[in-house]
Parts: C-alpha cells; sequence; structure tokens
C-alpha cells in the first residue's frame, strides 16, 4: 500500500492532496512492524503534499458537520508520523513472548504504546535489559537511564569506560605529583578524585543520545506549558542523534542542542570548580587543627577561586562539550550502530569507544594546559605538569586541580620533604 500511495504522490505533482480511502485494516504494516505513515512520510520531499488516510468504518460515530474521523491526518515532509507508527499486533505478540502486562510497564513507554510511537525492536530492547538486575532497577526506577539505555543500549558501557579512564589516571597523576607524600595525602587524592568523576559522569550523561516519549505527547499539556514548547521547542540531547519516529529534527534544533549542552556543561565546571574550592579549604582547616605544628610554603601564590572556576566553565562548555558531542553522536551512535549491525562484534565496539576516550583525554587535557597558561592560572614554566599529565583525562585534569586545589602542594608534612614541594 505505501508504494501505491508513494506513486499516487509523485504523479500528482508538488501540489495538492492525497485522500486514501481504505477499511478497517487500513494499514498494511512491514515486515519489522513498522506503518503505512510511518513508511510514506520520508519518501514526501515537499511540505505542501499531504496525505489523508480515512476509515469509513468509523464516519458513522459523527455527527454532521463534524471533522471526519481519521486514524492517521495530516501526514507531510512537514509533519513526522505521529501516531500509529508500528504494529500494535507485533507489539502484542513481544509483550506476550516477554510474559509482560501493560499496566507494568514505565508511564513513558506506556503512553508511547498508546500512540504507537513504540517500535517492536525497542520493547524487546528494554526487556533484554530487564534481565540483569542492576539495569532494571535503574531503568524503572529513573527515567533518564531508561530514556539513554533505550537510546543506546551500551551507555553503561560508554559510562564505565570514560570513568575507568578518568579514575586510573587521576590516580597515577596524582602519585606521580605527591610521590611520598600519596598516602599522607590522601584526603586530598580523594576529594580530587570523586571531583573528578562526578564530572565525567555528566560529560558522558548530557551529551548522550535519548529515547523520550513523554516530549511527544503533550494533548492535556497547561497552556504555559505549550507556551514555553512553542518558545523554545524540543532539542535533541546529542547534535548528531538520528531522528526517532515522531520526532524530526532541523539543522537550527541540532544547532541549538550545542548551545544548550554547552550551558549545562558549563554550569557543571563552575559548580564543581567552587565545590573542589571549598573542600579544600575544608581540608586545610581539618589538617592546621589537627596538626597544629604543620608548615606551609608561603611563596606559592593560590590561584583565585572564581576565576578558575569561570575558566573552566568555560572550557567545558565549549571545547569538552563539542568533543563530547562528536563522540556521543557520530563515533558512539552511529558509526559503532553501523558497525555492529555489519561485523556484529561488540567488542570492537567497545574497544573503538576505548580508544577514542583515551584519545579525546589527553588531547582534551593538552588544550586544558595551554588555557590555563593563556589565563594565567598556571605559570607558563610548569613543564613538569605536561609530561606527567598524558593521557590525565580533560575535565578534571591535573593543572585543574593545580589552580583550584593548590593547597595540596603548599603543605609540608616535615621540614625534610620542602624539596618535594619545591617541584610539584
Amino acid at each position: 500500500m505505501s508504494q501505491i500511495i508513494s506513486q499516487a504522490i509523485m504523479d500528482g505533482g508538488s501540489a495538492g492532496m492525497l485522500v486514501v480511502i481504505t477499511g478497517a485494516s487500513h494499514v498494511i504494516y512491514g515486515s519489522r512492524g513498522t506503518g503505512v505513515p510511518a513508511r510514506i512520510s520520508k519518501k514526501l520531499q515537499k511540505k505542501n503534499q499531504t496525505v489523508i488516510l480515512l476509515d469509513p468504518e468509523r464516519q458513522d460515530i459523527r455527527r454532521e458537520g463534524e471533522i471526519p474521523v481519521a486514524d492517521f491526518l495530516w501526514y507531510s515532509a512537514a509533519k513526522p508520523c505521529s501516531r500509529n507508527c508500528f504494529d500494535r499486533a507485533e507489539i502484542a505478540r513481544v509483550m506476550n513472548a516477554a510474559g509482560r502486562r501493560r499496566d507494568a510497564l514505565p508511564q513513558d513507554l506506556q503512553k508511547g504504546l498508546d500512540l504507537g510511537l513504540v517500535s517492536p525492536e525497542i520493547l524487546q530492547n528494554f526487556f533484554d535489559l530487564e534481565q540483569y538486575p542492576l539495569i532494571s532497577e535503574l531503568i524503572h526506577r529513573f527515567q533518564g537511564f531508561r530514556e539513554r539505555l533505550l537510546a543506546d543500549p551500551k551507555f553503561l558501557h560508554r559510562l564505565a569506560i570514560e570513568e575507568a579512564i578518568s579514575i586510573t589516571t587521576t590516580l597515577l597523576a596524582q602519585y606521580e605529583r605527591r610521590k611520598g607524600r600519596f598516602f599522607q595525602e590522601i584526603d586530598y587524592v580523594l576529594t580530587d578524585t570523586i571531583r573528578g568523576s562526578v564530572v565525567d559522569f555528566f560529560t558522558v550523561w548530557l551529551p548522550a543520545p535519548t529515547l523520550s516519549f513523554l516530549t511527544q505527547s503533550g494533548d492535556n499539556a497547561p497552556e504555559n506549558l505549550e507556551l514555553l514548547k512553542g518558545l523554545v521547542g524540543y532539542f535533541p540531547d546529542n547534535a548528531f542523534q538520528k531522528s526517532t519516529v515522531g520526532m524530526v529534527w532541523n539543522a537550527n534544533q541540532r544547532f541549538a542542542a550545542v548551545l544548550i549542552g554547552g550551558l549545562k556543561l558549563a554550569g557543571v565546571g563552575f559548580i564543581s570548580s567552587i565545590g573542589a574550592g571549598a573542600a579544600s579549604d575544608v581540608l586545610f582547616a581539618a589538617r592546621r587543627f589537627l596538626k597544629p605544628n604543620l608548615t606551609v610554603d608561603n611563596k606559592r601564590k593560590r590561584s583565585p577561586v572564581l576565576k578558575s572556576a569561570v575558566v573552566y566553565s568555560c572550557f567545558l562548555g565549549t571545547s569538552a562539550n563539542i568533543r563530547y558531542q562528536i563522540i556521543a553522536g557520530l563515533v558512539e551512535h552511529r558509526l559503532s550502530d553501523y558497525l555492529l549491525s555489519y561485523y556484529n562484534e561488540p567488542l570492537l565496539v567497545n574497544g573503538l569507544s576505548f580508544v577514542v576516550r583515551t584519545i579525546n583525554s589527553y588531547w582534551g587535557t593538552q588544550q586544558w594546559i595551554d588555557l590555563a597558561r593563556l589565563t594565567g592560572l598556571q605559570p607558563p614554566n610548569t613543564e613538569a605538569i605536561t609530561s606527567q599529565s598524558s593521557p590525565v583525562k580533560d575535565a578534571n585534569d591535573i593543572p585543574l586541580l593545580e589552580c583550584v586545589s593548590p593547597e595540596v602542594s603548599d603543605v609540608d608534612e616535615n621540614n625534610d620533604q620542602s624539596d618535594d614541594n619545591s617541584t610539584s
């Protein structure tokens, strides 16, 4: 049927309206459960081409003067398929095979099933994720995890890879800086490592592609919310995310997604820097209280916390945001999906993610060192840090810790360690 409709549209030219009268079984679904509207909407090139599919068996329920009832109304290149896009019989088969009931699913999935926007593949992926106890708990309790795992079932793998690189390189670099003082200053080490892990979590979380069905169902939304949607619109979480059924993003929306993602990461960077500065002050005060005989090297000047926070937030909002948008969208969302479908080798995909994120961490570190020197947060003669920071992650690398928490290098446990402070 979709081929007949598409041919009729081509024969009719770019102007005019095509009305298709069908019976109760007005949609013939393909082998993957995709309905006619979802298939023909991809082939419409002109915005003024419109297709209306009417079900005559439902017309007797309307009164004179009312708009004809149509399950599929107003499909054109200007509006993607937004209702009954997948075969409900195929959806029922998947649910019966999994032994699940509809009312046991999360609310957003139930809404997506009502609208016909949940494909059989997505529903099957959800049931597959439920086989793992930890992941099942996450996707049922937290909508953010559910949206990301439905869009990318390997999202937790990406997060684990980034955190592994973050924690490993941080601990190695901290040990290189502190030498014999590593365990004596373990409180500073843990503070910096935890802060860096939190920042890295958001650099993976915020640019990750998502799949949400609540944003596509605004029938009962308040008027002020509808006005907000009209002014702001709906933007993808990743500028390179694939368009989903019921939602097609244009170039302006994708560009806005980069700006919005940059603002989010900038906020994370600013708050984390302020928090790290406050934590270092608290730790330093606690050390002075517990060890009154603690000596301090006053020759080293502390970088302003506010200036460090502003510079770091700008760095995360620009360089880090663009790099992680590309990694999450182009490399892991598009290229990895292509490789997985072509070679069917999950290890290849995970290996690609590990290599790309490691290179990104090293490159980001070098960018941050240059920016820290350019803005005066780091003296230009600290070449030792450069040699020790590869491949340190970019979001919480050593130059930032040097700027935000310089007490780490200022505090001497005893006079015999003064030489270490002069080289740290």
